[in-house]
């Protein structure tokens, strides 16, 4: 159940492929540098793997529900102090209260860290920064300076309460009512379900962003408002009050992420649970999305360290697993399983899709710091455009690889692998959730082909197709990279034709679009990371060539990104079928048919 962080792996997608040095030099992040991300890394690395890796075990058993409170599994609470006294939480928090105010490309790497380490404990300090993040954007003065402070150093902890019993994905039927005061106020009641971390003990405050409806709000999502509701008021000096009247009243039985708990939360059972509008009346749901937003990258990154931990895990267990004769050696002895040719297929494949995967969340990160702080306004549009392109891939894509790179983990542990004291099924069981959470990947799929693709007349989309285009021609002169040039060639014709049927397709018909939607989610997902790691390879050669390389690991980077040419970018073409071809299969069977 070891974890290393992968810090060269890391820092090569930071430096060279999401350019850190270009990330840095933009106004507000001058005080970051390559030197210090690297110092920062080192000590994340340590921290995860010395701290964090020894509970996620433990936290296996889950958390319990006992007379109202919630049990955290062992270690976690002295890991949460370890984790808030070396001020972990606040690396991309704003300085002006409290936080380091480092780029989200340097945070993201100590977040995949934390992901690997212990995902159920992860999941506190994600919601915590994204109310940060709703908060900063939208809350009036006030609010921000109540709030912030305490959620950017963890002192405080915070949720995000959008779901209800009658309303999953559908927040058009969000019941929750919120009625004014007279101090300006407003009381709450309702419940949510699926509340991550929405009741526990490790922070001395729980601050809830819920989602709710006036009395005289319209219906729809264009009535939806968005309320601060802590689990203890607040004095006017800053001190904790009253206990408010939210409350947890059941635990979901999971199938994974055992150790984070998901609540079932009350509002108002006494009278009401005190409440403070965000912004203006009625654009919650909007203001929400700053949070969602953030998560579903986040949601995207622990896909990726899922796939991380049980690949080292299944590399281990491939290394010391002797069984079988070497396949057409003349020695008769048993080898380890790691020289079997079908176990190498499988963790090249695990390790080829999360080299690309972990560049392409790198890149989205680098044009949210750009979309947030470049100077010129032309720059900052076409980074945001690229971010809200790229967060459904990566949310979508590595949630879903996840499911498969776990199971391949499984797989290479052979019958061990469904034996629970190997460890390695945890990962299996917390890795499923991640392609549902914070939006299925239907839904990602249909935001993607819908407002990213339609909206924009596929704009977006052209741009990094030629992108791709480039980096393939940049290939051709590598002999070793003529597969993943030629896959990258015929992916990015394919992809264009998939952009001009999905833009054409959705005016006309937006069913037919949404039939191959989940199709061209993964299209794309594994053109852009074939994208990256055909950069990847060209770097690799550039960096080769210089004096005191680190051979072993170019050549390893070259070798992963070969692979991925040969085994994985052909499956472009499969997809692109589904979703030029496939729609009336799927909208013509009678619904008797199932």
């Amino acid at each position: 159940m070891i974890y290393h962080a992968p810090l060269k792996d890391m820092l090569f997608a930071l430096n060279e492929l999401a350019e850190l040095p270009a990330v840095c030099a933009l106004p507000g992040y001058e005080d970051c540098s390559v030197e210090l991300t690297e110092a920062i890394l080192e000590e994340a690395a340590k921290f995860a793997e010395s701290v964090l890796a020894p509970t996620n075990r433990a936290g296996d058993a889950g958390s319990r529900l006992v007379d109202g409170k919630v049990v955290t599994p062992e270690g976690f609470a002295d890991a949460w102090r370890q984790y808030v006294d070396a001020g972990w939480i606040g690396l991309r928090a704003p300085q002006d209260f409290g936080g380091q105010g480092l780029p989200a490309l340097v945070a993201l790497a100590a977040e995949e860290m934390w992901c690997s380490a212990n995902l159920a404990f992860s999941l506190a300090p994600m919601l915590t920064l994204g109310t940060v993040e709703a908060l900063l954007h939208h809350a009036s003065e006030e609010l921000r300076n109540t709030y912030l402070p305490k959620l950017s150093t963890g002192q405080w902890t915070g949720t995000m309460n959008l779901t209800e019993p009658q309303a999953g994905s559908d927040l058009a039927q969000v019941r929750t009512r919120a009625v004014p005061q007279a101090d300006g106020s407003y009381k709450l009641s309702g419940q949510k379900i699926f509340i991550t971390w929405g009741e526990h003990e490790l922070a001395e405050n729980i601050v809830h962003l819920v989602l709710a409806r006036l009395p005289d709000a319209p219906e729809g999502v264009k009535g939806i408002s968005l309320f601060v509701v802590p689990k203890f008021l607040v004095n006017a000096d800053g001190s904790l009050g009253a206990r408010n009247d939210v409350h947890c009243v059941s635990l979901e039985h999971k199938m994974g992420i055992h150790g984070s708990p998901t609540c079932v939360m009350s509002y108002g059972d006494n009278g009401g649970a005190t409440g403070y509008l965000v912004g203006e009346a009625n654009k919650g749901l909007a203001y929400m999305f700053t949070m969602m937003n953030h998560a579903r990258l986040g949601v995207g990154v622990e896909g990726l360290a899922l796939s991380e931990r049980a690949y080292q895990k299944a590399v281990e267990y491939a290394r010391e697993r002797v069984q079988s004769r070497d396949i057409g050696a003349a020695d008769q002895q048993p080898v380890a399983i790691i020289r079997h040719p079908d176990v190498r297929r499988m963790l090249l494949t695990m390790k080829a899709q999360i080299e690309a995967q972990r560049a392409l969340a790198c890149v989205a990160a680098a044009a949210l710091d750009r979309a947030a702080r470049h100077p010129n306004p032309e720059e900052k549009a076409r980074n945001q455009a690229l971010l809200n392109f790229l967060i459904p891939i990566v949310k979508g894509w590595c949630t879903e690889a996840a499911n498969d790179i776990t199971s391949l983990a499984v797989q290479v542990h052979g019958g061990m692998g469904y034996i629970e004291e190997t460890g390695v099924a945890q990962y299996y069981r917390d890795a499923r959730i991640t392609a549902i959470y914070e939006g299925t990947t239907g839904i990602q799929a249909l935001d993607l082909v819908g407002r990213k693709t339609a909206a924009d007349g596929g704009r977006v989309a052209r741009a990094l197709i030629g992108e791709v285009r480039r980096t393939a021609e940049a290939l051709s002169a590598d002999a070793q990279m003529a597969r993943l040039a030629e896959g990258l060639r015929d992916g990015a014709e394919r992809a264009e034709a998939c952009v001009a049927y999905v833009v054409d397709e959705f005016a006309r018909d937006a069913r037919r679009a949404a039939a191959g939607s989940v199709a061209f989610l993964k299209l794309m997902g594994l053109l852009l990371g074939g994208w990256q790691m055909g950069r990847a390879a060209l770097i690799a050669k550039e960096r080769l060539a210089e004096e005191g390389a680190d051979v072993a690991f170019l050549s390893a980077k070259r070798a992963t990104a070969a692979f991925y040419g040969a085994h994985l970018l052909p499956q472009v073409g499969a997809l692109a079928a589904s979703l030029l071809d496939g729609a009336d299969t799927v909208l013509g069977c009678d619904d008797a048919a199932f």
